[in-house]
């Protein structure tokens, strides 16, 4: 299998360094036209700058590729809008969106500052709903697309300081679940990245022996695979890096059903609680719909022949 991306249009957000700039550079090289997207702040989200994105574009043209820079701010409505703007007017369509931009700022929630928990969950996650929905309509119009959210071990599993970064990064999937029915019947597929790779974000938290090994290209090629039309698949989170893949899942164990009366009963649940909490025989559901039904099956009358 080679993956094309001719004639396919691609906009990256936060592609001014890091793995937004390996995923746009990864996508040109595969024929992709990439709508550079970065704000050029810190690593805080503070400041703003055209020199990174101006950088990776030029990158792409001197490698013989199609690019062209956006500065806007994809946290507030009208600069996601105005992003997705740049790739219809320059290249009349958008294909692939690849959310990817973001930022920190670290503190424990009991010295978490609120306005640094709004401004990072407005970047990660409602920066991605912007972009995705100034993008979802077009993509449904001409019955193609391929988005790529962007998650991360802080949000599936956890990570010490990081709450505003981890719940912002744990709705994106359940931003995607839902994306995934209502985009499926005009070939529109949502998955997500959990990024493993030493950037200017990342490189200080991760093992020094470990550095050379977790490149950013070790992402792209999932990102630049799922957001080609040799991916079929929509609703999955893959992790990726230093050359380990693997999807995860939210899943739910084989369960405990019990009577109304012990229902009703906190003793009943405490005491059957080991069982409650055992996921030896775990499943993933495809929809809310599929793990009610689950639930709620016993109660279902039984067929009659």
């Amino acid at each position: 299998m080679t993956i094309s991306l001719k004639d396919r249009v691609a906009v990256v957000t936060g592609a001014g360094g890091g793995l937004g700039r390996s995923h746009a550079l990864m996508l040109a090289s595969r024929g992709a036209k990439v709508v550079v997207n970065d704000l050029g702040g810190g690593l805080d989200g503070t400041g703003s700058s055209s020199a990174a994105a101006d950088r990776v574009v030029a990158e792409i043209e001197a490698a013989g590729g199609t690019a062209v820079p956006n500065y806007d701010s994809i946290s507030e409505e009208s600069g996601a809008a105005a992003l997705i703007d740049t790739a219809i007017k320059q290249f009349g369509r958008i294909d692939i969106l690849v959310n990817n931009a973001g930022f920190l700022r670290d503190k424990t929630f009991a010295k978490a500052d609120m306005a640094d928990f709004r401004a990072v969950v407005g970047v990660h996650f409602l920066g991605a709903v912007y972009c995705t929905s100034a993008a979802f309509g077009h993509m449904r119009q001409q019955k193609h697309g391929r988005i790529v959210m962007t998650s991360s071990g802080a949000g599936l599993y956890g990570n010490f300081g990081q709450s505003n970064y981890g719940a912002a990064k744990m709705a994106l999937v359940g931003l995607m679940n839902v994306l995934k029915q209502e985009g499926a019947r005009d070939n529109v597929l949502i998955n997500t990245i959990a990024p493993i790779a030493a950037t200017r974000m990342t490189e200080a938290m991760m093992p020094p022996a470990a550095l050379p090994h977790l490149k950013a290209e070790a992402v792209s090629s999932a990102v630049t695979y799922l957001s080609s039309d040799e991916c079929t698949v929509s609703g999955h989170v893959i992790s990726a890096g230093a050359g380990y893949f693997a999807r995860a899942a939210m899943m739910e164990g084989a369960g405990v059903f019990m009577d109304d009366a012990d229902a009703a009963d906190p003793d009943a649940v405490a005491a059957a609680y080991e069982r409650i909490a055992d996921l030896s025989h775990a499943e993933p559901f495809a929809s809310a719909p599929d793990y009610i039904t689950k639930a709620l099956a016993r109660f279902e009358p039984a067929e009659t022949h």
